[in-house]
């Protein structure tokens, strides 16, 4: 971001220039932002601003940010719960809480620091030393399978594979309410929360196209557990559209309630199926992983509770 200029466009404007620029750079703090700020290292339209300035359309940042050697990512001897794997890939069932790839604040205990250890370094390098191996990724809250790559070969040709959307991918979820339908398609673009920009949202004018198809497992006094298909990956797709349908996930500490009914740790969400061609062999793969304990403990007392 050194000597980078950047144009904000409509959809940013009147967001305070700290803020605006932690959304550009998620890697970068917002605190480390504001002190650059303050030092005058990023101007706005030639001149320097407060970290409370609100930027508006048109308007060119300048950015004199020092860079970043990305720190070494240690191999860290975590267990992990491998499904799947040969030389060129293996598909992890990643636990409830666990980060995928270090950022600010979490450069130890996360699946890349284990997977070091457990690949000793043999893993793709497209996406940079952050996220060897990585081609996609699931929130730390929550649960469920994903497939990490050995080599570039084979993360190329997979990565084209989620590109054209030929991934299987199903999630179980827990979420408030009853469902009135057993077969329901959200077709509905997901983009920033022009409101909170901290959040995802149904954007119509600004968001990119999601499709989640959506069929009823059970009914409880009110609740529901259903099954959700992916037909694009999006950022927190399925809780933005199950959200929109008036049935929030239960757990989900960004768009749940205010006051949740039900106590969980994290949104009751899970990777349950991945299926694709494996990217070296051409065969198909398809494995389906079990809830965590404590999402079928939630199961039992939704039951309970008809």
């Amino acid at each position: 971001m050194n000597g980078v200029h950047i144009l904000v466009g409509p959809e940013d404007a009147d967001l305070r220039i700290d803020r605006y620029l932690a959304l550009c750079r998620p890697e970068l703090s917002r605190s480390y932002l504001q002190k650059l700020i303050e030092k005058g290292d990023i101007t706005v339209n030639g001149k320097t601003v407060k970290n409370s300035f609100p930027v508006k359309e048109g308007d060119v940042i300048a950015c004199d940010i020092p860079e970043k050697i990305e720190p070494d990512i240690e191999a860290e001897d975590i267990p992990l719960d491998i499904v799947y794997e040969d030389e060129d890939l293996l598909l992890v069932n990643k636990p409830r809480g666990m980060v995928v790839h270090p950022s600010a604040g979490h450069f130890s205990g996360t699946l890349v620091n284990a997977l070091m250890s457990h690949c000793q370094g043999q893993l793709s390098g497209i996406n940079g030393v952050l996220r060897p191996g990585i081609v996609h990724r699931i929130d730390r809250d929550t649960s469920g399978l994903l497939v990490v790559c050995k080599s570039d070969l084979a993360h190329q040709r997979l990565a084209a594979q989620f590109q054209v959307h030929s991934i299987s991918r199903l999630y179980e979820a827990l979420a408030y309410g009853r469902l009135g339908e057993e077969e329901i398609t959200v077709n509905a673009p997901i983009g920033r929360d022009p409101r909170d920009r901290l959040k995802m949202a149904i954007n119509e004018k600004n968001g990119k196209p999601a499709i989640t198809h959506i069929h009823l497992m059970e009914n409880y006094a009110d609740a529901c557990f259903t099954e959700c298909r992916l037909e694009t990956g999006r950022t927190h797709q399925i809780r933005v559209h199950m959200t929109s349908l008036g049935h929030p996930l239960i757990g989900d500490p960004v768009y749940g309630p205010k006051k949740p009914r039900f106590a969980a740790d994290g949104q009751m969400l899970h990777a349950a199926l991945l299926g694709f061609e494996h990217p070296v062999t051409g065969k198909y793969l398809e494995y389906r992983v079990p809830a965590p304990e404590d999402f079928q403990n939630m199961q039992r007392k939704l039951a309970q509770m008809r």
